[in-house]
């Protein structure tokens, strides 16, 4: 499959083919397959979210405590650890500078 450029903006959970006048933050050099990966990361990544919020509404759980904020953090670090792999050279040194390991 042939790669193209696409941007991406994980706060907004889109991905662009060309790049608009939508506000992005990376972009990515991927096939079409990789990017319906991203799509599903992103999928997966809202239903998360949606379990945060009902979560939330109960106020006596810490959130360190709190599985579904742990399941969204994974999420997360596991999306960009993605777009890491299928990004151009700018972007994989801004994410590695994000330091998400932890180490």
């Amino acid at each position: 499959m042939e790669k193209q450029v696409y941007t991406v903006s994980v706060a907004k959970r889109e991905i662009n083919a060309n790049e608009s006048n939508s506000p992005f933050e990376f972009r990515v050099v991927a096939t079409e397959e990789e990017i319906d990966i991203l799509r599903e990361m992103f999928h997966l990544l809202d239903s998360h979210t949606f379990d945060t919020f009902v979560r939330a509404h109960v106020p006596f759980l810490q959130y360190h405590e709190d599985r579904e904020n742990d399941q969204y953090d994974r999420q997360m670090i596991h999306i960009y650890g993605y777009i890491e792999q299928i990004g151009d050279e700018r972007t994989r040194e801004h994410i590695h500078s994000m330091n998400l390991s932890g180490g």
